[in-house]
């Protein structure tokens, strides 16, 4: 082995982490990973995949209250029942039998405290030194709780605990409406639980579309959960039934429980970077350059602790990346910006986005046309009641695709083919000519090249042309 005692050493098993000890260890090299709670990180453990165990639990609810009401009276509505308890036994099953088998190669240290570095090749654990030629740094992030008058006196609920609760809150306030914010607040109030969300954004999903966070605000107001955008809040005060939070505008939001969804934070401090001399940024992340290298060219550092992407698909691929970088010669090395990085909330409708926003766009006076379908005019979807929603494609010269936002059914998956295309420069004329299984949600992105073809075919000039050729 040398003067180290491992080829790698992976700090933090979270989606990151993973990706790097799996993939390491099948190459053939000797890896030492260091998880000190659980593998998987926030994603498995408290974060996308409990999350969509619960809505998936609410939308059956939802789906049964709506089809009583049609039809069912006098029958009896399910209760939630143990739904915590029945998504810790999943998570449990999912870590024991599938997860932890994935690194039967991997020298796990699980448990046994946070990893500390001593120099740029060794870090410390539980007062054992381990040296690794590279090292990794995956060590994620964790809630963000702003500084507001008054929380410090009440329970606060994140994500990291909203899932031990042993039963459905009687009303749930909850600060913030990104992703964790608008998908808990569908989830608990169709399980029964009166929901409002307050923040200071001006829409809901704000890093995405504002027409997109719109008409999700317009489905939550159907199903009876209160939006308060762009709000400041003022103070939270504990009372004997729960929690109020007052905004700057005199309004009183109450809840039994609190959650606060405000986002992601970065805490580096046990890492004890400057023992190896590895730099941060003025946000507190690691620094990386495009190859995910820090200023230590054998330390790397990938996923939520970079500070580029909180998103738990972007991790995995940073460290895979990160790891082919390794092996790769200079000219062949990967630039990790240089990938379109989908995402989606899975909320009822599902909004997804890759690519440019059209405000960045307008920013950049990048120039670009809009091209639209409804969900409402696709028989497929009025059919399968599913008419809410929209694909927006913003494309520029001769159809090159700068971004997309779509809100709807199956827009998760649908997001997919447009991130590859922007990922391979593929144009609109292209995803017109490739055939799409009818009658699925993902024909919208096909009808959406139709509207832009049918568009360029206004053209006095091209119909003169279409004429000669045919006539020719």
């Amino acid at each position: 082995m040398g003067k180290y005692d491992f080829d790698i050493l992976v700090i933090g098993l979270g989606p990151a982490g993973m990706a790097v000890a799996a993939m390491g260890a099948e190459m053939g090299l000797k890896v030492c990973a260091v998880e000190k709670n659980r593998i998987g990180g926030e994603c498995l453990n408290v974060g996308c995949i409990p999350s969509k165990a619960l809505l998936r639990i609410a939308k059956t609810r939802h789906t049964f209250a709506g089809l009583k009401e049609m039809a069912l009276s006098g029958s009896v509505l399910p209760e939630p029942g143990d739904l915590f308890g029945k998504i810790a036994a999943d998570l449990q099953y999912i870590n024991d039998n599938k997860t932890v088998g994935m690194f039967k190669k991997v020298d796990l240290r699980l448990g046994e405290g946070a990893a500390s570095f001593v120099d740029p090749h060794t870090v410390e654990v539980a007062g054992k030194k381990i040296s690794a030629q590279r090292i990794f740094i995956a060590t994620g992030t964790r809630p963000r709780l702003l500084p507001i008058p008054g929380l410090d006196g009440v329970e606060v609920l994140t994500n990291e605990n909203i899932f031990h609760l042993d039963k459905v809150p009687r009303s749930l306030a909850i600060i913030g409406g990104g992703a964790i914010g608008c998908e808990m607040a569908q989830a608990f109030s169709r399980l029964g639980c009166p929901c409002s969300i307050v923040q200071a954004d001006p829409f809901l999903i704000p890093n995405g579309d504002p027409e997109a966070g719109e008409l999700l605000e317009k489905v939550f107001a159907a199903e009876g959960i209160q939006v308060y955008n762009a709000r400041r809040i003022d103070s939270i005060e504990k009372k004997d039934d729960g929690v109020s939070i007052r905004t700057d505008r005199g309004e009183i939001i109450t809840g039994e429980r609190l959650l606060m969804a405000a986002g992601r934070t970065i805490d580096l401090s046990s890492l004890k970077l400057e023992h190896a001399g590895i730099e941060t940024t003025p946000a507190g992340a690691v620094r990386v350059d495009r190859y995910l290298r820090t200023s230590r060219k054998n330390v790397f550092a990938v996923g939520d602790c970079n500070g580029h992407w909180q998103l738990s698909h972007a991790a995995m691929h940073q460290g895979m990346i990160a790891l082919m970088n390794c092996l790769l010669p200079w000219k062949a090395k990967r630039d990790f910006l240089g990938y379109a990085v989908p995402w989606a909330v899975f909320t009822e409708p599902q909004v997804s986005y890759v690519g440019l926003r059209e405000k960045e766009l307008k920013e950049q006076n990048i120039r670009y046309e809009t091209i639209r379908v409804n969900y409402g005019d696709y028989g497929a979807a009025i059919a399968e009641n599913v008419a809410t929603g929209f694909v927006k494609v913003f494309a520029g010269r001769a159809g090159k695709i700068l971004g997309v936002s779509i809100v709807g059914e199956g827009s998760g998956e649908m997001i997919n083919e447009w991130a590859l295309a922007i990922q391979k420069k593929i144009r609109l004329h292209d995803i017109l000519l490739q055939q799409h299984a009818f009658p699925t949600m993902g024909f919208l992105s096909k009808r959406a090249a139709e509207v832009w073809m049918m568009k360029k075919m206004g053209s006095i000039t091209l119909q003169k042309i279409c004429r000669w050729l045919f006539r020719r």
